[in-house]
């Protein structure tokens, strides 16, 4: 299952481009297949804070128990909409605990947060440097809180998303998000071999 906001609804790609999706074809798929593996659901929705998946994605695990892995990648939106840091951590910390309620550590994984400044449209949700300063600080947010509970946080993302710099095809259409192209980068790069290591383990 997977939670979050528009970089894992995957707003402005295909279905299919989603790196959810992608994630779990290329479990299935590619050998040591993961032949138990299905996403279950995908929960995200654009526009959400750390808080929004908290009242609005959380209590929708009932509806799938039980639940055998869950994603989650929250932490632009909360830049953008000026959410205090303070509030981003705690509500960080309520969605760890929360998970940590249904799920064991090794069966949970906390996803870094793209750079959005870099993208043709970037400088239209708020001065870049200043932006992704603070993207920064709430990836170290979530990343600190993910070691303290032994959750496997995969970083890399944030890199990545940077190369849209230079290289276009990595944004989709709107000029603002991942294209299906940067998401395959993340999948391939950093969250497939994440995902194995915590499945074979």
């Amino acid at each position: 299952m997977a939670l979050g906001d528009s970089h894992t609804i995957g707003t402005s790609v295909a279905t299919e481009d989603r790196w959810p999706d992608q994630l779990v074809a290329r479990l299935v798929a590619a050998p040591p297949p993961v032949a138990t593996l299905e996403l279950v659901a995908n929960h995200a929705a654009n526009g959400s804070t750390a808080g929004d998946v908290v009242r609005r994605q959380l209590p929708r695990l009932e509806d799938h128990a039980p639940i055998g892995f869950a994603t989650l990648l929250v932490g632009v939106n909360d830049v953008v909409q000026g959410v205090p840091e303070a509030t981003y951590r705690a509500d960080v910390d309520t969605l760890v605990t929360a998970l940590l309620g249904r799920l064991p550590a090794d069966r949970i994984l906390c996803v870094e947060t793209p750079d959005y400044t870099v993208t043709p449209r970037g400088a239209d949700f708020g001065e870049p440097a200043a932006r992704s300063a603070a993207i920064v600080r709430n990836n170290a947010i979530l990343r600190d809180r993910c070691a303290a509970a032994a959750i496997r946080f995969v970083d890399g993302i944030l890199e990545i998303s940077r190369d849209a710099a230079t290289d276009r095809t990595l944004v989709a259409g709107d000029g603002l998000h991942p294209s299906g192209a940067q998401y395959r980068r993340w999948v391939i790069e950093r969250i497939e071999p994440a995902v194995r290591e915590l499945l074979r383990g």
